[in-house]
């Protein structure tokens, strides 16, 4: 993002009397924090395996996400 320009704001959250708004670029940070901390959690109680997860996950990117070729 440029400097000097605002944050597009996606979404407003309301604590109590506070209102926070919230950029798209906020939400994706928060969203991969969080995921980054449950993979970790799960990999150290040894629910998940470190390589199968990286597998699974390249099966759903090529699953979900064209390559450019195809428009």
């Amino acid at each position: 993002m440029a400097k000097g320009k605002d944050k597009k704001s996606l979404l407003k959250i309301k604590i109590g009397d506070q209102v926070k708004e919230v950029s798209y670029e906020e939400l994706a940070l928060s969203n991969n924090l969080a995921t980054e901390a449950l993979v970790a959690i799960l990999v150290e109680k040894g629910i998940i395996d470190p390589e199968e997860y990286l597998k699974k996950m390249q099966n759903v990117r090529k699953e979900r996400y064209r390559d450019e070729s195809e428009f």
